[in-house]
C-alpha cells in the first residue's frame, strides 16, 4: 500500500466528519421521536424515565449504525480500491 495523497487524506477526513455529524443528527431525531411524548404529555416519573432510557438506547444504536454505514459505504467506492 502506497502513501496517501493530500486529497485522499482530506476526503477521508471529510467523510469521517460527515459520518459523525449525520449520525449525531439521526440519533437526536430518534431520541426526540421516542422521548417527545414525555415532553408533550404529563406522564408518570416511571414512564418518563423509561422513555428517556429507551430513547438514549435507540439514539446510541442509530448513531453507531449511521456512522458504520457511511464509513463502510465510503470504503466500498471503486476509487478507494487499491490496484
Amino acid at each position: 500500500m502506497g502513501r496517501r495523497s493530500e486529497a485522499d487524506r482530506d476526503a477521508i477526513t471529510i467523510e469521517i466528519v460527515f459520518a459523525f455529524v449525520s449520525g449525531g443528527f439521526a440519533a437526536g431525531l430518534a431520541f426526540a421521536v421516542l422521548y417527545g411524548p414525555a415532553l408533550a404529555f404529563d406522564l408518570s416519573p416511571t414512564a418518563d424515565r423509561t422513555l428517556a432510557m429507551a430513547g438514549a438506547a435507540l439514539a446510541a444504536a442509530v448513531f453507531l449504525l449511521r456512522v458504520t454505514h457511511v464509513l463502510w459505504r465510503f470504503t466500498r467506492r471503486p476509487e478507494n480500491d487499491d490496484h
